[in-house]
């Protein structure tokens, strides 16, 4: 069997999974080869060669000389626009840069980095996908950032759907465009309710393990009221003086803590409100400095403080119950 014959087909069927939208996500830097990118003529780019075709039909009917000047000079101008279309697109490298995590209701911003390595400026590139389009201009020697915002509808991983990148630079007669799949995805959060954050627990002795919050071991400072703050620990002094509500921090081993149970929430909220609250008490929670654990069916995080455990009892919530692809 001719090896020519496979690769001819194997090339055939990327281009199809590709063209469907069904490519795996492509790692790394996206090189826009010149068998990648694509050129066909837009609605204007048709009219405009029926105008020729008339054009011509008229000048060979009526013998007019000036008629066909006109109608190869306008057809030359065609061609030499094919070419510089097709030219502002290929050789580009398209690559997925950083993506921050969103709520269910808001935005996905994912970031695509365009660099140009040639000798030519890049005008008027378009990048869209899922209803998000962006237009950059990529300098030569340069890059260029695209930032498309996909609507989170849902919590889990979100993944960057296959992207268009096209133009229609100089004069809009033509087309050229190309289709790449960054491995880009988000991760969503549930939507935080409008829930307040329960009383913590006192923990008189918690080993050498300190941890700040509103406890009752050595006086720390003074901050801000948050509601559901014991009155036992509001600067009542302070308050009378200044009109401005404090609670005393204290620090040591006997510290308030929190634990968000998934269990102890009322079961008529469903198992998404049920998610929406226990996010809206985790960001309250590290608003407050106050230790929070969190408790879900078959998993159970510890208390603590910090960007690192916030971020992982939010992912433990966004991808909780989900199917193990989806994770």
């Amino acid at each position: 069997m001719d090896p020519r014959g496979l690769l001819d087909r194997s090339q055939a069927y990327q281009f199809w999974r590709l063209f469907s939208g069904r490519a795996a996500p492509e790692r790394g830097p996206v090189f826009l080869s010149q068998r990648r990118v694509y050129i066909l003529p837009t609605p204007q780019g048709v009219l405009f060669g029926a105008a020729l075709l008339l054009m011509l039909i008229g000048s060979i009917n009526y013998q007019l000389s000036l008629g066909f000047i006109l109608t190869f000079l306008l057809a030359g101008m065609g061609i030499v626009a094919i070419l510089h279309t097709y030219r502002n697109l290929a050789h580009l490298s398209v690559s997925a840069g950083r993506v921050e995590p969103a709520f269910v209701g808001g935005a996905v911003r994912f970031h695509l980095h365009i660099d140009n390595a040639t000798r030519f400026d890049r005008v008027a590139i378009d990048a869209h996908c899922g209803g998000a389009a962006a237009t950059v201009d990529v300098p030569k020697g340069g890059g260029a950032s695209a930032t498309l915002a996909l609507a989170a509808t849902r919590r889990g991983w979100l993944r960057l759907p296959r992207v268009t990148v096209e133009t229609r630079y100089p004069v809009g007669l033509f087309r050229a465009w190309s289709y790449v799949q960054p491995d880009a995805r988000a991760l969503v959060y549930p939507r935080p309710d409008d829930s307040s954050l329960p009383l913590p627990t006192f923990v008189p002795d918690r080993g050498d393990a300190a941890h700040a919050g509103v406890g009752s071991d050595d006086f720390a400072t003074l901050r801000p009221y948050q509601l559901g703050d014991s009155p036992r620990h509001i600067a009542w002094k302070s308050a009378a003086r200044d009109g401005q509500l404090l609670t005393k921090v204290f620090t040591g081993r006997g510290a308030a803590e929190l634990w968000l149970d998934f269990g102890a929430l009322p079961a008529v909220l469903g198992v998404e409100g049920r998610l929406s609250r226990l996010t809206r008490q985790v960001l309250l929670a590290e608003e407050a400095h106050v230790a929070y654990g969190l408790r879900l069916p078959g998993r159970e995080l510890g208390p603590d403080l910090g960007e690192s455990h916030c971020d992982a009892c939010l992912k433990a919530l966004a991808l909780f119950e989900l199917p193990a692809d989806e994770r």
